[in-house]
């Protein structure tokens, strides 16, 4: 996991290597050209995003709602000048 930071986007992605090991957990073998193939066939990789980016939403949502019924108390950064420093 990466360091905490504000975030103004979050990017995820599928790439190959995901594919070959989701395969993998199949009992499936791939090679890199049939990953490749199977990605671009029929409107796939278009078809992970839109189901990614709907995921993405409804947890967001969700996120939000329970955020509503339950606020987080958010505290204002101190100001550069009230920190110590070193």
């Amino acid at each position: 996991m990466t360091e905490k930071r504000k975030r103004e986007k979050v990017v995820a992605e599928i790439t190959a290597s995901h594919v070959s090991e989701f395969a993998a957990e199949l009992g499936l073998s791939l090679s890199d050209e049939e990953v490749t193939t199977f990605l671009n066939s029929e409107g796939r990789a278009y078809e992970m995003w839109k189901r990614m980016m709907h995921a993405a939403e409804e947890y967001v949502k969700s996120s939000l709602q329970e955020r509503s019924k339950h606020p987080l108390k958010t505290l204002a950064p101190t100001p550069a000048y009230r920190r110590k420093a070193g």
